[in-house]
């Protein structure tokens, strides 16, 4: 699964700039910072697909970040540590944390981790072209981290367009599919 926002947040530079380049060239959109605190205000103003989390950071220790992440959102959590005993990944798992790898780690390892945990978290029928997503079922549309206020017509127009990507439709296509009720 490609296209979805992954939140870095670790504190060591190079790992980070890694960790960013490999992200994206599996098509990912990724935001980076090395400080906890940081991690919980970007999270709460653009809310992330996925975070990749260190254990140990400035600001607040990964622990905490995912406690105050889980109070108000549920998006996948992978975290990241050098300490691999296992009261630190019992710790890490119980805060809320859906994954934890330890380092030094395969790049493979992450990558198919982080395609597990989108592909288990993504709703069933959300659509997504682009930085627009759309909820079905609750009838919710996005552009970035901004809700859309749409009409009921403006809302099965996109819709529609979400379930046809990259197609060119025709006028009575979206006439037939959209405005089928209307005169």
């Amino acid at each position: 699964m490609t296209g979805s926002r992954v939140l870095v947040v670790e504190d060591d530079a190079p790992l980070a700039a890694t960790l960013e380049r490999v992200l994206v060239a599996e098509g990912h959109e990724v935001e980076v910072t090395g400080d906890g605190l940081d991690a919980v205000r970007r999270a709460r103003a653009r809310v992330p697909d996925l975070v990749v989390l260190d254990l140990m950071l400035p600001g607040a220790d990964g622990v905490t970040v995912c406690r105050r992440m889980r109070e108000t959102a549920q998006f996948p959590i992978l975290m990241l540590t050098a300490l691999s005993g296992t009261e630190h990944r019992v710790r890490g798992l119980d805060s809320g944390a859906d994954d934890y790898l330890v380092k030094p780690f395969a790049y493979q390892e992450l990558l198919a981790r982080v395609r597990a945990l989108l592909r288990r978290s993504r709703p069933a029928g959300r659509l997504r072209f682009a930085d627009v997503e759309l909820e079905p079922a609750a009838r919710v549309a996005w552009r970035g981290s901004r809700q859309l206020s749409l009409t009921a017509t403006e809302f099965d127009l996109l819709e529609y367009l979400l379930r046809h990507p990259r197609q060119v439709l025709s006028r009575e296509q979206l006439l037939a599919s959209v405005w089928r009720d209307e005169p």
